[in-house]
């Protein structure tokens, strides 16, 4: 239900509070419905452009686009009204974007405006979605590399600099509201049977881009292990940063291997402008910004999250991936049954 009213009342608190951006995204979605069904939540705040399909009769829809200029009075206003006690800012894109600057008002400068909002309500915790892949591939990354190291994408990829933005403006926030709890968790790439993003289009090609004479390691986490961290944050209020991830990597040949992709590798120089040409022709799922995580690796440490939050994802790398294949090759058999007998 949409509240079409600019004038909101204060509700009286009862019970917990909980307030999501990207409420309609993969992980707002599957979060909304661990949250209905809760009895210590009392009220969830949905604040996006749709209303979630996982909403039931705790969830209340604020309309709410955070690339206008006025989202911050909107969202304190909704905070304050609401009694909003944790919120989280999930509404980053889950695959690089075509639309550049669209992609850049909705994260970084929507951001700044949720944020400017936040200010001003009486927050006691605030939770970020980020990802390991901002580290940056680089040739000098340790194994596995801890929430310390600095976040060194690509910054002339804009999927990397808006994600990197926001987490500097939380961290602002916290300099800033040090009442509040801030936790940012960066979660490893997202693979399951029922996500679609970036890795999983990598992952369903024919015939997949590589660099010749390169193998790094790469890293996942579940689908269910990332949504069951968001709500351990929820419940578990701790400041810090912490990795999501399996803990446990996998050679790029054998993620293609076990994919079914065939690698199709090319010399670096060439690589480059042919990235480049297949993104431009929207031919391709990468921009040539993720080149270097082809070439080097860009793995994290799982530790801090285990000690602090409590979290060890149930799922290893391996295991993500093949219940992602699995998945995948049961729908495209049963699409098969369904064209054949047509």
């Amino acid at each position: 239900m949409v509240e079409p009213s600019p004038v909101m009342v204060r509700r009286p608190a009862r019970g917990r509070c909980i307030a999501l951006t990207g409420a309609c995204s993969f992980l707002g979605t599957n979060l909304i419905g661990m949250l209905e069904e809760d009895d210590a939540i009392s009220r969830i705040v949905a604040l996006d452009v749709a209303r979630p399909p996982s909403g039931g009769p705790k969830t209340r829809l604020y309309e709410v686009d955070l690339t206008l200029p006025t989202a911050d009075e909107r969202v304190a206003e909704i905070l304050a009204a609401e009694s909003v006690d944790t919120l989280l800012h999930m509404a980053f894109l889950s695959s690089p974007s075509h639309n550049a600057t669209w992609a850049h008002e909705l994260e970084s400068v929507g951001s700044m405006h949720l944020l400017n909002g936040a200010r001003q309500a009486p927050l006691k915790h605030l939770v970020l979605w980020s990802q390991t892949w901002l580290y940056g591939a680089k040739p000098s990354n340790p194994n596995f590399l801890t929430e310390d190291y600095p976040l060194a994408a690509d910054p002339h990829e804009p999927y990397f600099a808006d994600k990197i933005a926001a987490e500097r403006e939380v961290a602002r926030y916290a300099l800033q509201k040090p009442e509040t709890v801030v936790t940012v968790l960066r979660t490893a790439p997202i693979v399951g049977p029922t996500v679609h993003n970036f890795m999983t289009r990598y992952l369903r090609q024919r015939l997949a881009l590589t660099l010749l004479g390169f193998d790094p390691l790469w890293q996942f986490v579940h689908e269910v292990d990332a949504v069951a961290a968001f709500k351990m944050a929820i419940d578990r209020p701790e400041p810090g940063i912490f990795n999501i991830v399996s803990d446990d990597v996998l050679p790029l040949s054998k993620v293609l291997r076990f994919s079914g992709c065939v690698a199709a590798p090319l010399l670096h120089l060439v690589a480059k402008p042919f990235a480049t040409l297949m993104w431009t022709a929207q031919l391709g799922p990468l921009p040539p910004g993720f080149l270097p995580h082809l070439r080097y690796v860009c793995a994290a440490d799982g530790h801090q999250a285990a000690e602090v939050l409590g979290f060890h994802a149930a799922y290893s790398s391996q295991e993500a991936l093949m219940d992602l294949v699995t998945a995948r090759r049961l729908r495209d058999a049963r699409l098969a049954r369904r064209t054949g007998g047509a």
